[in-house]
């Protein structure tokens, strides 16, 4: 495993690769991000790397994101962690806020065809990940079993609860029928915060989502209100991106600040781009009816919807680490492992799938993006390229 220094640029300007070129959405960008740091870089084992997902598919917020910016703060710190951040999410922000900008009602773009092959790109990219993952971390029958069961039950119960349920089921059949694998100190996953700090972005976490509303209520500043609306949004969601939309609806919608029909505009536009879906509140800050509004209000928007993110980032990690020291937690780990490849199966199928192939060419596109990720080795970049050029083409 690389154990050389990075620095924050270099973080920067890696994130802002995958930020150009990772389409599909949050699981897609987990499938990204392991070819990129496990496989690539080798900046961390599966394991480590594993253990990072289940984190962050337990705290609220967009997962991939939050991944992103735990790799940026193993690597380069506090600094590392903004840079992976502004790396991923800037594209597709300057992108959305130059649409709000130039939103008419005759200026869509007819991109179908080249929004299906990036559809079908992420199929191979999620299937390489899902491949490599259960190879690494369901190596025996139990595991494997573990590992359908969660799978099932989401595909057939969809929903936030039945994912986060299972996940703490894994754990509970961890630590029921798994020996804690030895400890092994794992010098790929190394942050340089402490409990003390931990604790004070965790407080400050629960300050902003008491105290922004009350100041909000009180002063009745548009960008106070601005930064509460999309705060709150980001910190109480629980499931990504998709699951972000209702609570953004309910802020800005029936207030008025964004019409219905501006906002469901901003959705379609922000399904064609790459990077995590939560820029879509750039979109929505930039295109308010009142107070802020251009950049300055889709700059105040995204930043407010991923502060929590940060937060929860840097206050869990440092007692996830040490509770990764317990016989009875590594047990657990041992299951809820298992139990994120269950889940990335269950996604796999239900949206990924059933969105992207419908019939004998998109499986044909499918299957040679997959052969080129595995087993030709070409960059993932460059196959995303060549399926939206290939989509545009026969579609």
């Amino acid at each position: 495993m690389s154990d050389k220094p990075v620095n924050a640029i270099s973080v920067f300007f890696i994130f802002l690769r995958l930020g150009l070129t990772s389409f599909g959405g949050p699981i897609a960008h987990l499938a990204y991000f392991r070819v990129e740091f496990v496989e690539q870089r080798r900046w961390f084992t599966e394991k480590a790397y594993a253990d990072l997902v289940a984190l962050c598919q337990f705290l609220p917020g967009p997962a991939s994101s939050q991944v992103g910016l735990a790799i940026g703060l193993s690597k380069a710190g506090y600094a590392g962690a903004f840079a992976a951040w502004l790396g991923f999410t800037i594209p597709s922000a300057l992108i959305l806020i130059l649409f709000a900008l130039g939103l008419t009602s005759d200026n869509e773009l007819q991109l179908s065809g080249t929004i299906q092959g990036l559809k079908i790109v992420a199929v191979a990219v999620i299937a390489q990940a899902i491949w490599g993952m259960a190879r690494s971390l369901c190596p025996d029958n139990s595991r494997i079993t573990l590992m359908l069961l969660i799978a099932s039950s989401i595909l057939l119960f969809p929903g936030v609860t039945t994912q986060i349920g299972g996940i703490v089921l894994a754990a509970i059949v961890g630590v029921l029928l798994f020996e804690p694998e030895k400890v092994q100190p794992d010098r790929t996953l190394r942050f340089n915060v402490n409990k003390s700090q931990g604790a004070i972005w965790l407080g400050l976490f629960v300050s902003l989502l008491i105290g922004l509303p009350l100041v909000a209520s009180f002063t009745q500043d548009p960008i106070v209100t601005l930064v509460d609306s999309f705060y709150r949004s980001g910190a109480l969601v629980f499931g990504g991106g998709h699951v972000v939309l209702p609570l953004l609806q309910s802020e800005v919608v029936p207030n008025g600040l964004v019409s219905e029909d501006t906002f469901l505009a901003g959705y379609g536009a922000a399904q064609a781009v790459p990077g995590p879906l939560f820029t879509f509140a750039a979109f929505l800050g930039a295109v308010v009816n009142q107070g802020p509004s251009g950049w300055l209000g889709g700059a105040v928007a995204l930043l407010a919807i991923f502060l929590p993110s940060f937060l929860l980032i840097a206050g869990a990690l440092p007692f996830w680490q040490t509770l990764k020291q317990n016989s009875t937690m590594r047990s657990a780990l041992v299951g809820i492992n298992a139990a994120v490849v269950g889940l990335l199966l269950a996604t796999f199928f239900q949206p990924v799938w059933l969105s992207a192939i419908h019939g004998p060419k998109d499986m044909v596109m499918a299957l040679t993006g997959f052969i080129a990720l595995m087993f030709w080795k070409i960059p993932p970049w460059l196959v995303v390229f060549c399926m939206a050029a290939a989509g545009w083409l026969f579609f």
